[in-house]
């Protein structure tokens, strides 16, 4: 906890994050509501692996759904907490923004149906789900490859340690906010090795 406050301060006072800068590719200047966001997502929001996750690919409505369940402890980290307060108001609609903007890496995109079976057990829950589990296809709400949308977050490209780390936190009740608890009833179905399994593919998704 402390290195990474240290990590932020050291980036604002070194000036590697400067509020209105622009390089190749962004779609607007970097708002000064998101410069301590930076310290861990990146300055583009692509993440700083094992520190903070990519938020490039995400929708604005996704992240700033995120930011006021950390506000209202619905969802629980010891960094994120304190760092979601300190963007309140119209702030929470710049940094949402500006993140959502980033560029992301495209998708060669698989959509649901264009395979009758799958051989892949991993890739057989992404897209067709276990029925005898009642367990739907992950692409039913995260769309074709992952990639997202609305309120539902892209998983395509995301670091796979984060990735399984919120695996758990819906299957252990720990993180909540999701839709009719949704996201808590799949996890709570699936084995330690399928959180695995589907935290490399979808971080490995191109």
């Amino acid at each position: 906890m402390k290195y990474l406050f240290t990590l932020t301060i050291s980036l604002l006072l070194s000036g590697q994050v400067l509020a209105g800068a622009m390089t190749e590719g962004e779609a607007m200047p970097m708002p000064a509501s998101a410069q301590l966001c930076a310290g861990c997502h990146g300055q583009q929001g692509q993440g700083v692996d094992p520190i903070g996750p990519r938020l490039a690919g995400l929708s604005a409505e996704y992240i700033q759904q995120q930011i006021k369940l950390f506000q209202t402890g619905q969802r629980q980290n010891p960094t994120m907490g304190p760092m979601a307060m300190t963007v309140q108001g119209e702030a929470i609609e710049q940094v949402s923004k500006y993140f959502s903007a980033q560029d992301v890496a495209d998708v060669s995109i698989h959509v649901r149906g264009e395979k009758v079976g799958y051989d892949d057990p991993t890739e057989r829950l992404v897209y067709q789900g276990d029925w005898d589990r009642i367990i739907p296809a992950c692409v039913t709400c995260h769309g074709p490859s992952g990639i997202g949308g609305g309120q539902f977050p892209r998983l395509a490209g995301q670091q796979a340690n984060y990735l399984k780390a919120q695996l758990l936190a819906w299957q252990t009740g720990s993180r909540k906010g999701d839709i009719d608890g949704v996201m808590g009833n799949i996890a709570a179905k699936l084995t330690a090795s399928e959180i695995d399994a589907l935290s490399q593919y979808f971080a490995t998704l191109k």
